[in-house]
């Protein structure tokens, strides 16, 4: 059982439920005028890219040389066909909350552009394609590592300085595999080579905390000082916090022993990824008013809104046809952890 890998996949689950708690909230409540408030929001902002580059060292670990026969069939069934059942979700609760908002149109238009939380499986899945290609033709990473960071960060700095606009939809900038190129190749990287890695790492733990730590105060720099601008994910200094996060995870996830609630999370971690946001939005409007602060607000959400989608995976998992819906949830038992919760998003 990788315990490192689990552990990582359910901090970024629980960090990106969190920064939606206080995305729900400010629609409702004014933010808080807190400098570290806004600094908290921009680092979670982490979690997703955390989450793919786990998917892909996962996936460059156990198939190193070639996808095997039956892994397009898999990933279709068990995370696109949920990608396309939120799709239609997320259309119904949009136009639940805005009547103004036509059904047919939402759901094209979440689809064929990735307009909702959901957006990030079509990132993977053109990882998916990259790595058989990585593979197939036998692609060297001295030169892919550098030529991906230098695409990276060219294409980020073009979308971010709206160099490249799409009026309406800007949301589908973020869709292309280039602007998450870099942290396929480090993430490929750290797969294929895991078992040696994770030994260094362990090693040199405490390395990985200091990296971590400069990661972030670098953030903050870029932050304060108003260098990079916006809340999400495609903010260039947020890769150094990425790698770094992941490595200072799996080398202290060694250590750490092993957590039901953490194999827990992590393993309705994609369910929950789809579902929360939903939960949360109904929700938020009602919880207004229950406290006069925000943060006690912001914490009830998450804690509900992670419950509920739990639950409600709990639920659907036992349904036929449950794993087109919400991903394979299976009943893990501790000598199969590794092996069942890497299945999810490899």
């Amino acid at each position: 059982m990788i315990k490192e890998w689990n552990l990582l996949r359910a901090l970024a689950c629980l960090s990106i439920v969190f920064l939606h708690s206080t995305t729900q909230m400010s629609k409702i409540m004014d933010h808080p005028e807190i400098d570290l408030y806004y600094y908290g929001r921009i680092f979670l902002c982490m979690a997703t890219p955390a989450f793919i580059v786990l998917s892909i060292v996962i996936l460059a670990n156990r198939y190193p040389h070639r996808l095997p026969d039956n892994f397009w069939r898999k990933r279709i069934n068990f995370i696109f066909i949920p990608f396309l059942f939120f799709a239609v979700v997320d259309a119904f609760v949009t136009h639940y909350l805005n009547n103004n908002v036509v059904i047919k149109e939402k759901i094209t238009e979440n689809i064929l552009t990735g307009n909702f939380v959901g957006w990030f499986i079509l990132v993977i899945f053109q990882f998916y394609a990259l790595h058989y290609f990585v593979t197939k033709f036998r692609l060297s990473m001295k030169w892919m590592l550098p030529l991906s960071l230098i695409s990276m960060f060219s294409y980020l700095f073009l979308i971010n300085e709206e160099l490249i606009k799409l009026d309406g939809y800007s949301h589908v900038l973020r869709l292309p595999f280039l602007a998450w190129f870099g942290y396929f190749t480090a993430a490929y990287l750290i797969g294929k080579y895991y078992k040696t890695l994770s030994k260094t790492l362990l090693k040199y733990r405490w390395l990985t905390l200091v990296l971590f730590v400069l990661s972030a105060a670098f953030l903050y720099f870029s932050y304060s000082s108003g260098l990079v601008t916006g809340t999400h994910s495609r903010r260039m200094d947020l890769f150094p916090v990425v790698i770094s996060f992941g490595l200072a995870v799996f080398a202290w996830g060694q250590k750490i022993p092993a957590s039901k609630l953490v194999n827990l999370i992590s393993n309705y971690s994609f369910g929950i990824y789809l579902l929360h946001w939903q939960f949360q939005r109904l929700l938020a409007p009602h919880f207004v008013g229950l406290f006069s602060s925000y943060f006690a607000s912001v914490l009830l959400l998450f804690v509900v809104s992670l419950t509920a989608s739990i639950l409600t995976i709990k639920l659907i998992s036992y349904l036929p046809f449950g794993a087109f819906i919400v991903g394979k949830v299976r009943k893990v038992k501790k000598e199969s952890v590794r092996s069942e919760l890497v299945e999810q998003t490899a």
